[in-house]
């Protein structure tokens, strides 16, 4: 595998690239920031570029967005100090097939590189959970969507109400609404969320976030 390295530090280069070579991959470049990525990128059209992120003139990210785009068959990971989720997530974005953290130990790294020859994608643990987190986030974030576009705004009230356990003369009060009212977005909150009973309301209320801001009083 025919590897560019890209890093601000020439020291880190060297050695980065002394354990590439023991490891029986060529490293056929270097850069020293994105605008040089960028360009020894098209000129040596490696299988795959080392990539950190903070570096003067253009950033790891840009350079990533830049490389994907215009060499999409290229992997491109993220070899960083950087544990910031916001530049994880900026870097899956714009296409990294992987985001690994300098701390790692080396035989942590020679295992990712092989994950890498293998064509699978990499990533530290810890970051790991933080995507999978994000992505949770998104989900949930998405179903509440789905779930607004379902229920109308009254109904939504009655069940953020509903998550808190209040009673239906309770909520009626706080919504300044009859209790036959109540009764009947109950009625059509089951129906619309395929449950059968307040209880099951409750429980998916409050695994949805349904929480209500202030009590009913």
């Amino acid at each position: 595998m025919k590897v560019l390295l890209v890093d601000d530090h020439a020291l880190f280069r060297a050695g980065l690239a002394t354990l590439l070579h023991a490891w029986g991959l060529e490293v056929i470049g270097e850069a020293g920031n994105g605008e040089e990525a960028i360009v020894k990128a098209r000129q040596l059209r490696p299988d795959l570029v080392l990539m950190d992120i903070g570096m003067p003139k253009m950033n790891g990210l840009e350079a990533t967005r830049a490389i994907k785009s215009e060499l999409p068959d290229i992997k491109v990971v993220v070899l960083t100090v950087s544990d910031d989720e916001n530049d994880l997530f900026e870097a899956i974005k714009s296409g990294a097939e992987g985001y690994l953290l300098k701390n790692l130990r080396e035989e942590e790294f020679a295992e990712f590189v092989g994950r890498i020859l293998n064509d699978e994608p990499v990533m530290s643990p810890s970051l790991a959970r933080k995507l999978l987190q994000e992505f949770s986030r998104l989900k949930d974030e998405r179903n509440r969507r789905e779930l607004d576009d379902t229920l109308t705004g009254r109904e939504q009230e009655v069940l953020e109400q509903l998550a808190s356990g209040s009673a239906n003369k309770d909520i009626a009060a706080a919504l300044f609404i009859s209790t036959n009212t109540v009764n009947f977005h109950v009625k059509n909150i089951l129906g619309k969320l395929h449950l059968k009973n307040r209880g099951q309301v409750i429980a998916w209320a409050l695994a949805h976030g349904y929480v209500p801001t202030t009590s009913p009083g």
